[in-house]
């Protein structure tokens, strides 16, 4: 793909820009910045991140909604489930009168703010017009879908109010899954390298986070963190040089500074430390994220909005030989333990067990098995019931509710480094459910009760960092 500047041929091939001077070739290298709900919360922080992108490079930026939009969407989507269109009017109302005190604080010129307001009526408008007709959960997509929009509109209009020669995209156009739910990479590929050769004579882009079309064309989304993973799929598309996950935390802390204090960023994880972290508990990073950008060898950097000189976390293919890096805790975790009715070695019963939680769509995140029973636990309890029941058939069944997975992840491959026995003795005083260990070369993980949660935290940082 060519195109013309100041009688320069520029290329364009996915992560470099390709200036050929008198066949001398000059690369510019490319980055995706995605920034989350709380970094574009209010006017003054979106101004932040709009010097945050005018950095000189060239950058690709996904935005998330501004902090709260979504779960008011979620509310008024409820609401008009349920029919009742006094209540989702109510809260509509509450959010377009939000958004347009930002528009009044974030535009200074009359032309931008009128755009801007205009834009906000149109989408409110819209939103308004379901509150005469039968709702449904395609129709729940399409309300949600609509504070990545808002979101990048706003910024977008800040943007050109400024001067910044900038392109905004939408999402819609270019990010879809297949049949599975999975990123539909040859239709992004295509549709994106068209996009941007068509939008070749800038060097910023906007799009939204978290959107995208399913394989019926339908208006969808990537599920919550979505916005992470839109970043991601850009990034290897497009094979750029590095992506900026910014958020309101520097970095990924070796464990949750909620609960513990004196915790540090991590400077450095490989990216399978960085999925287990994310997997289990560590909410600065969404775990789809990290796939697409591993596989591509593309590295990803977590920053701080708040504070951007700040070192943050650098997560590539990477491995820091011997060191355990990080704790995290995953929340609401329900353990449910099968003991066989049959005899010994009966062959199939561990088959059976899994194609239950198979059958009604229920990850599971920790299993121990012996030879009369497994152990399992899960986060997702919506199938529960029927679970339990399938697993009736096949033996006894125990629940125990409210518990807490504790992971302790860095390299726990290395020999003779002792890294399990410390580990194990930090929590002695501690009841333990489950242990898993083994299944992962990257972390150790227990069941504990959630009353013991933080106590876990707090003596783990103590033995190990």
């Amino acid at each position: 793909m060519k195109a013309k500047r100041e009688a320069i041929n520029v290329l364009y091939f996915g992560k470099f820009e390709y200036f050929c001077i008198s066949n001398n070739i000059i690369l510019i290298a490319m980055k995706v910045m995605k920034f989350g709900g709380t970094s574009v919360g209010t006017a003054v922080r979106i101004k932040s991140v709009g010097e945050l992108v005018c950095d000189g490079e060239r950058n690709f930026v996904v935005l998330s909604a501004m902090s709260g939009t979504t779960n008011k969407l979620i509310e008024i989507s409820g609401y008009l489930y349920k029919q009742n269109n006094t209540g989702s009017l109510e809260i509509l109302n509450q959010l377009e009168n939000s958004y347009l005190r930002v528009i009044s604080e974030l535009l200074n010129s009359e032309e931008y703010k009128q755009k801007a307001t205009a834009y906000i009526k149109e989408r409110f408008d819209f939103m308004r017009s379901y509150g005469n007709k039968v709702f449904t959960l395609a129709d729940e997509k399409v309300i949600l879908a609509q504070g990545e929009l808002i979101s990048t509109h706003l910024f977008y209009y800040h943007l050109c109010e400024l001067g910044v020669k900038c392109r905004l995209l939408s999402a819609l156009d270019f990010v879809k899954t297949d049949r599975y739910g999975d990123p539909d990479y040859p239709y992004i590929t295509e549709a994106l390298t068209r996009i941007m050769a068509e939008n070749n004579d800038v060097s910023l882009w906007i799009t939204q986070g978290f959107i995208c079309l399913n394989c019926y064309n339908e208006i969808d989304n990537l599920l919550r963190g979505g916005s992470d993973y839109t970043a991601s799929i850009i990034g290897s598309v497009l094979k750029v040089d590095e992506i900026q996950i910014w958020t309101d935390i520097d970095g990924m802390h070796n464990n949750d500074p909620r609960y513990v204090d004196g915790t540090r960023p991590v400077p450095q994880l490989h990216f399978d430390e960085a999925a287990e972290l994310a997997y289990f508990g560590a909410k600065i990073l969404h775990p789809t994220c990290v796939l697409p950008a591993k596989l591509n060898n593309i590295p990803v950097r977590l920053l701080n909005t708040m504070d951007p000189a700040a070192r943050g976390t650098l997560i590539s293919n990477y491995m820091e030989v011997g060191k355990i890096q990080a704790v995290s805790a995953k929340d609401q975790v329900t353990a449910i333990k099968v003991k066989s009715s049959r005899k010994l070695n009966s062959h199939g019963f561990l088959r059976k067990v899994f194609e239950i939680f198979e059958l009604y769509q229920t990850p599971i995140d920790i299993i121990t098995t012996s030879e009369v029973g497994v152990s399992v636990t899960i986060e997702n309890r919506k199938h529960l019931e029927e679970i339990v029941d399938d697993l009736k058939k096949l033996g006894t069944v125990t629940i125990d509710d409210d518990l807490v997975i504790i992971c302790v992840v860095g390299d726990m491959a290395s020999d003779n480094i002792g890294f399990q026995p410390k580990v194990v003795n930090a929590l002695k005083s501690v009841p333990l459910r489950m242990i898993s260990y083994g299944g992962s070369n990257y972390n150790v993980s227990f069941v504990i009760r959630a009353e013991d949660k933080q106590r876990s935290l707090e003596l783990l940082s103590q033995e190990l960092f």
